[in-house]
């Protein structure tokens, strides 16, 4: 009962963010659609701190950087049309997949993703600024960058349909079906309760398989985005900040973690490519 309850409280502090975002947009006087959309994105996001500052709990936010793009990109569609249909398609289905996965591993209110129990011991008076700008705010931003190629994309796309993005819709979806396999093979992994460090399927090849498919879908957007639009080469820095979130904060901050808790991760580590799927090294 309790996890319901904390599943109806989410709910509805994600549609009072949707309206007050929403709103704050119809609000602005602004000539830049794309600005007033991530302005509006942050006024949300800071609705959704204040909340986690309310219940003590900042993993309310996590679901946010999957549900608040399924949204937003909704908002950019100017034509119904196939290339508008891909790109909606790809976004939604990664998102549906990764708000599922956070809902399956959703305890309840009660609990906090360790990561930010981590921080708040860590940065103690500060831990709120550390709350709003680290862990609310910077991914949040972090996501609608690299959703901007997709802005850019269906803004672009109208008439005619592109066979090259095909390209780049093919490389999202073997993003996304990295991050469903590499998920449900932990998932099953840890009902095991061995105590010990996955090294089976896409995990014996890849430290972190799943945050490989993350990278490898908004590289796969980029690409549809540069079918439909050349002249827009240089957003690649949008993929390319997210994939740097990975590669500096999230991929560090958890191996630090594993290593201290998994005996034999280190030795694992020595072994297995850290993202890219490379055949393990015999040591």
């Amino acid at each position: 009962m309790k996890r319901k309850t904390s599943f109806l409280i989410i709910f509805i502090i994600y549609l009072l963010a949707f309206w007050i975002g929403f709103f704050t947009f119809k609000l602005m006087d602004s000539e830049s659609f794309i600005l007033k959309v991530i302005i509006s994105d942050i006024v949300a996001t800071v609705f959704v701190w204040v909340t986690s500052v309310i219940f003590k709990n900042s993993s309310i936010y996590d679901p946010y950087w999957s549900v608040a793009p399924m949204v937003i990109v909704l908002f950019f569609v100017s034509e119904i049309n196939l290339n508008a249909i891909l790109m909606v398609a790809v976004v939604w289905l990664w998102g549906i997949r990764l708000t599922l996965n956070w809902a399956y591993t959703f305890k309840g209110l009660d609990h906090q993703d360790w990561r930010y129990t981590y921080y708040k011991n860590k940065t103690k008076k500060a831990w709120q600024i550390v709350n709003l700008f680290g862990i609310h705010l910077m991914p949040t931003i972090v996501v609608i960058f690299a959703m901007i190629p997709a802005f850019i994309y269906l803004q672009n796309g109208v008439g005619a349909f592109n066979p090259l993005v095909l390209i780049g819709f093919v490389i999202a979806l073997i993003g996304i079906g990295l991050e469903l396999f590499a998920d449900l093979e932990m998932h099953r992994f840890k009902l095991k309760k061995t105590g010990e460090t996955i090294k089976t399927g896409l995990w014996k090849y890849s430290r972190h398989p799943n945050y490989l498919g993350e990278i490898t879908m908004w590289w796969g957007v980029y690409f549809m985005m540069l079918t439909i639009s050349p002249s827009n080469y240089l957003l690649f820095i949008c993929p390319l900040i997210n994939t740097f979130l990975f590669l500096f904060i999230s991929i560090p901050l958890m191996e630090n973690k594993l290593i201290k808790n998994k005996p034999d991760y280190n030795e694992y580590k020595s072994k297995t490519s850290m993202l890219l799927l490379l055949p393990s090294k015999n040591k």
